[in-house]
């Protein structure tokens, strides 16, 4: 069975009894999850379900999720399972079935929709735990009997095997895992599924979500039941292709021989041949979903990680000999492979192809010179007879090769030795120079996020009315004084809460003639929660005024319109790989993260910056409509990375610019957003570029006060009128007094080559005499190191014979030495280079150079004539 058979027969089969099929989560979890980096496992998008945040579309679901991981990375490669991309069948249940149906349903679709042998499949059962105070799961244990697997396959384990836990605290439960018995052949008799064997191999899970743990380690039942259960679809499709690994599957199995067309060697060649076409083709894969999922290679977090894998795949790509650049081809056969069940690869091919093409480029132009580095570590190593490597020469590595550390240790471990972590990471620190900090919520800390989420949850939700007016006359719901001001739940509220890169509205609640100031506005889901300042008494039950600050709301508004055409301009301008990578969208101004690998130019500005003008001139209508996921994917609707969407969303659509999901507040019209000026841009993180910008009165106010710059710079130049043609003339004029002044150094320069031609000295006995000049060149001169070379090369002009010429000047504090021989000089085995490496030390220096010409700077001009006497003697030694 092939594994889009596999897909769709596993949801066919939960369609059929009732599920609501979902599509994938992105593997960029919500920016409101922020435990994790990327999504590491089939339920997590489901979290704010199974924690009571929100409310699941349907109370039955099923999906194929998108997973990556890097826990075992160093073990992609070795074995015949672990990879670090990988999809996830899954089925869910919130408060509606529970083991009575789920056991059933695994064991009816393993034999009748997989047809698996049912002699063959064995399951644990959770075995009990006294210090959870909990027995075996009868109730599973019964149920599995009743199903028809006989006592003797069924294996009550503790609770390290199947008992789930999200973490030391929160909802768990016991879980049942079915396993196929693959055979004397992989181990031997009397094994067991839970032994540590290849014999018995798992395929799925199904976990009893029931208790809630405590923190001291008590249980308590979970007023709603739940089911979650995770089958990986590439160890199912081994199984039902009767593959010896996932690497040959139908859906990877094709990677591998692209490697082997490649390369010209063959998978089955084993050891680090097969190796490394394993991490070859798992890495290309997971790449190619990770960026399409908005990810680009950095040295963060998960652009780290993207960065890490298509490294580690080029590098081992490099062991098979593959000729660059074939990274992109391999990103391509993944987009061939799983294009029809995750189109955002077919939406983002160019995107990949960019990012990939990148990332070889730059990385293979130091592979080859950090591997020479890396394997005279080794050899070091071994001389000295040390498993030691030093932090250091593994930051080199690092910071000057692009050697990811995990790379690098993972090539060390290979030959047996280790790294000092904690010297790479002090190094790390330092150049960073600033602490690395863990991810928090968008108000401060996890707990009071869980304070005002448990505030909220225990009254109705709010309606946002904030789309149609920014005044409501509405019911205070809830009240809880906190910390000296007071968490406020109203009916309705027409205050925005932060989402999207937006601020949340600030403004007033109205009780009588007393007035609360709004400082802050919670999002939680669909649902919201006000902070205002304490000072006035406020009670449930009671009548309010909710007004939203109109100028903040309006220029907020002005500012993520502009936005939305600035994102669409670069695009235009850039290209479509440009894809928006974070924003924050203020009053004041606005601030626009997007994926891209270099600098704009100030023409790519400018052009950027006159396209969103257009636009704003055009006056485009702006259109919002809530419409099904699916329609607005359809429509070409663009989705902000890390943001998480329902079923049902908001398009924004701006008139033949763009369309968005976007959540935010908008002007109706371009133009009243007035005009756009970008006030700044530069990098955010590794390919990813910030642009700042401003629009309506802000604009306007540096409008004019550049014009009042301008007048006054106008009147410093004497024409207030037209400055620029004042500015012209002063330029005219300064070039004028820069040509004289040149020319009166050129003929000082003269001067003084005539009086040191004039010193000129023969050296060396018999044949051609050598003429020699060492002098140091007068402070009055006023001699910089360019003027002193321009002397010395006058000087040897005027020689016109075999000649030496070291002269020496001070520069603002410090000595510069300049030496030139002649050619004929050079063949008598005179060196310029020579010369100033021996005297360059005197005046506390150093330089070089060629045999015809060499510079050298110091810190102590007071020893000029000290080095210029040892450079003629330096002449005289060499001349015999």
């Amino acid at each position: 069975m092939r594994a889009k058979e596999i897909r769709d027969t596993y949801l066919s089969f939960f369609a059929e009894r009732g599920h609501k099929i979902v599509p994938s989560a992105s593997l960029v979890p919500s920016v409101h999850d922020p435990s994790v980096l990327l999504t590491t496992a089939g339920m997590q998008p489901f979290k704010p379900y199974f924690l009571g945040r929100e409310q699941p579309p349907a109370p039955r679901l099923a999906d194929v999720q998108k997973c990556f991981r890097t826990t075992d990375i160093e073990e992609v490669g070795n074995t015949a399972r672990h990879m670090t991309f990988f999809e996830m069948l899954g089925n869910w249940s919130f408060g509606d079935y529970f083991k009575a149906e789920s056991i059933p349903w695994g064991w009816e679709l393993s034999t009748q929709g997989f047809g698996m042998d049912p002699e063959r499949i064995w399951v644990t059962v959770f075995g009990g735990d006294e210090e959870l105070g909990l027995g075996p799961d009868e109730e599973a244990i019964e149920i599995w009997r009743a199903t028809g697997v006989p006592e003797e396959r069924i294996v009550r384990l503790g609770r390290e095997d199947n008992f789930w836990q999200a973490g030391p605290s929160g909802p768990c439960g016991p879980c049942s895992e079915l396993y196929l018995d693959r055979g004397i052949e992989f181990g031997e008799e009397g094994e067991r599924p839970g032994d540590d064997t290849d014999r018995f191999l798992e395929f799925w899970n199904h976990v009893f979500m029931s208790y809630d743990l405590a923190e001291d380690g008590s249980l308590t039942e979970l007023p709603m039941k739940n089911i979650d259960t995770g089958m990986g679809l590439d160890r199912m499709a081994a199984v039902l292709q009767d593959v010896p690994s996932v690497f040959e599957t139908d859906h990877v199995r094709p990677l591998i021989e692209l490697a082997e067309e490649l390369s010209g060697r063959r998978y089955s060649e084993g050891g680090a041949v097969t190796r490394a076409m394993r991490i070859v083709a798992d890495h290309s894969r997971g790449a190619a979903f990770l960026i399409a999922d908005g990810v680009v290679p950095s040295n963060e977090d998960r652009g780290y990680i993207l960065r890490r894998i298509m490294r580690r795949a080029i590098q081992q790509g490099n062991t098979l000999g593959l000729e660059a650049p074939w990274l992109g081809q391999f990103a391509e056969r993944a987009i061939e492979l799983m294009g029809d069940a995750y189109a955002e690869l077919v939406a983002e091919r160019e995107t990949i192809e960019r990012w990939v093409g990148d990332e070889e480029e730059s990385f293979g132009r130091t592979l080859e010179r950090g591997s020479e580095l890396l394997e005279r570590l080794v050899a070091e190593a071994g001389r000295q007879g040390t498993s030691w490597i030093d932090a250091a020469d593994v930051f080199k590595l690092h910071d000057t090769y692009g050697f990811p550390y995990d790379l690098t240790k993972e090539l060390l471990a290979e030959r047996g030795l280790s790294v000092d972590d904690q010297g790479f990471q002090e190094l790390m620190e330092e150049q960073r120079q600033r602490a690395r900090m863990g991810a928090a919520t968008a108000h401060g800390s996890e707990n009071t996020h869980e304070r005002v989420a448990a505030f909220a949850a225990a009254a109705p939700p709010t309606r946002f009315v904030g789309y149609e007016t920014l005044r409501a006359t509405t019911g205070l719901a809830a009240v809880e004084p906190v910390n000296g001001k007071a968490l406020v739940k109203l009916e309705e509220s027409p205050f925005y809460a932060e989402g999207g890169g937006q601020v949340a509205d600030s403004g007033v609640l109205r009780v009588g003639g007393a007035e609360a100031r709004v400082v802050d506005v919670y999002r939680l889901g669909e649902d919201q929660a006000l902070e205002v300042e304490a000072g006035t008494q406020i009670e449930p039950g009671v009548a309010v005024e909710a007004e939203v600050d109109h100028e903040a709301r309006f220029a907020t508004m002005r500012n993520h319109t502009a936005t939305h055409l600035l994102h669409a301009a670069l695009r235009e301008r850039l290209g479509t790989h440009v894809r928006q990578a974070g924003s924050a969208v203020r009053p004041d101004k606005l601030r626009f993260d997007f994926t891209h690998g270099q600098a704009l130019s100030t023409e790519e500005l400018r052009e950027v910056e006159d396209r969103v003008n257009e636009w704003i001139k055009a006056s485009r209508p702006v259109r919002w409509m809530n419409m099904n996921r699916e329609e607005a994917e359809r429509l070409g609707a663009m989705a902000l990375f890390g943001e998480k969407y329902g079923e049902w969303v908001r398009v924004v659509e701006v008139d033949a610019v763009s369309r968005e999901l976007c959540g935010g507040t908008h002007v109706a019209n371009t133009g009243e957003v007035g005009i756009f000026k970008i006030t700044a841009e530069g990098s955010s993180a590794a390919n990813v570029r910030r642009v700042e910008a401003i629009t309506g009165p802000a604009a306007i106010d540096h409008f004019r006060e550049r014009e009042a710059q301008l007048r006054e710079a106008g009147e410093a130049l004497g024409n207030p009128q037209d400055p620029v043609a004042a500015a012209h003339r002063a330029a005219e004029r300064l070039k004028e007094a820069n040509a004289g002044a040149e020319k009166a150094q050129r003929e000082q320069l003269g001067g003084v080559a005539d009086e040191l031609t004039a010193k000129a000295q023969e050296v060396g006995a018999g044949g051609a005499p050598l003429w020699v000049v060492t002098d140091e060149v007068h402070r009055s001169l006023q001699a910089n190191p360019k003027q002193l070379l321009d002397l010395a090369n006058r000087l040897q002009s005027k020689l016109e014979r075999p000649s030496a010429v070291v002269l020496g000047s001070e520069f603002g504090g410090k000595a510069g030495l300049v030496a030139l021989v002649s050619k004929d000089a050079v063949e008598r085995g005179l060196s310029a280079g020579s010369i100033i490496r021996e005297i360059a030390p005197i005046v506390g220096g150093g330089g070089g150079g060629r045999d015809d010409m060499a510079q050298a700077g110091g810190k102590d001009p007071s020893k000029l004539d000290e080095a210029l006497t040892a450079a003629r003697a330096a002449v005289e030694r060499e001349l015999g």
